[in-house]
């Protein structure tokens, strides 16, 4: 057993919202198998765009069905009160924020990396408000208390300004953020990030590559709803979706 999983995201994805909840609550679990999981920032229009994909909301069949798949995914995670911000090919212009994560990430602890993941994406999809330009991205930013939970899939808490509470980060590591996400360093990062997806094949988000460290194999997963595929492919023990006989217990209750 052993290995390695590089989960894509972006936050103008909703299954990446999903799939980010799932990473969250599954990687000490993880840890124990000897797996590392680590989270990545891409951006999901420059992978559209370079493998000729199209947003399903794009297609009107797919359009349709999406609203029952999307239902269904995010009660199965505990998500609630999500819903798109609107014109969602403007709100996917995301390297403001995607930028300013890879700089969180190289610079904070992780638990303040995926503090900021959960903010980001609760601000995106329940309150409305993409952090997609450096205004945004500074309320945001300056908005999230330090003691969120990111395990939990309760909405997280927010605090405005002038509210009482400690914030995850100082008004001046704030301003270093936003400085950071405009530099060289950090754009170069992103276009990298998001052509080394593209260079393993990614169409779409959550886009996964995840290596065996027992076979030395490596391969791509597509989709928050792949995740037995994955354990499958890494030789760790998991419970499969099971039928069971009349009689068992029904909807939620015969879940594994």
């Amino acid at each position: 057993m052993g290995g390695h999983i590089d989960l894509y995201l972006d936050i103008a994805s909703l299954y990446s919202y999903i799939a980010l909840i799932q990473a969250i609550k599954t990687q000490d679990l993880l840890k124990q198998h000897s797996v590392e999981i680590d989270i990545h920032p891409f951006f999901l229009g420059a992978v559209n765009a370079g493998s000729g994909n199209k947003p399903p909301w794009t297609l009107p069949a797919k359009a349709v069905y999406g609203v029952h798949d999307s239902r269904r995914s995010l009660h199965a995670v505990g998500l609630s009160n999500v819903s798109p911000p609107g014109d969602l090919m403007q709100a996917g212009r995301t390297m403001v924020p995607l930028r300013a994560l890879l700089y969180i990430k190289a610079h904070f602890p992780a638990a303040t990396y995926l503090a900021t993941w959960r903010a980001l994406f609760h601000a995106f999809w329940t309150l409305h408000q993409p952090p997609i330009t450096p205004e945004t991205l500074e309320d945001t930013l300056s908005s999230i208390p330090a003691n969120t939970n990111v395990a939990s899939s309760s909405p997280p808490e927010t605090l405005r300004k002038g509210q009482d509470g400690e914030r995850l980060f100082s008004a001046s590591e704030v301003a270093e953020i936003l400085r950071a996400e405009k530099s060289a360093e950090y754009k170069n990062t992103l276009r990298e990030t998001t052509q080394r997806a593209l260079d393993q094949g990614a169409f779409g988000a959550p886009w996964l590559w995840v290596a065996n460290a027992a076979t030395g194999a490596s391969e791509p997963f597509f989709g928050s709803d792949r995740w037995s595929h994955v354990y499958a492919f890494l030789g760790l023990p998991y419970q499969d979706v099971e039928l069971l006989p009349p009689g068992a217990a029904k909807g939620s209750e015969a879940k594994l």
